[in-house]
């Protein structure tokens, strides 16, 4: 006898998929910071100045802050994705 696809499906050994939306989503949220960074042209200039401070600093400096929040963003998503797997016990 062959086996159905039901049958397969329900299958306890049967793991969730490697790529996830969620898990692209992470990946997209810790590649970002390293992509604005790396491509220097598009920040290296001076104008807009804010409080005196030239764009190439002030514009690093706020990478500093939307990196933390990615980051933190990333975490929290993939702590939701291993209890998803894990099948919602608590860790």
């Amino acid at each position: 006898m062959t086996a159905s696809p039901k049958d397969v499906s329900a299958s306890p050994d049967r793991r969730p998929p490697a790529i996830t939306p969620v898990r692209v989503v992470i990946a997209l949220c810790l590649v970002a910071p390293f992509v604005a960074m790396l491509w220097v042209s598009s920040y290296a200039k001076v104008d807009p100045a804010f409080i005196g401070i030239p764009f190439f600093y002030w514009y690093q400096m706020l990478w500093v802050l939307v990196s933390t929040a990615l980051t933190a963003v990333a975490h929290k998503l993939w702590q939701r994705d291993q209890r998803a797997r894990r099948g919602g016990d608590q860790a």
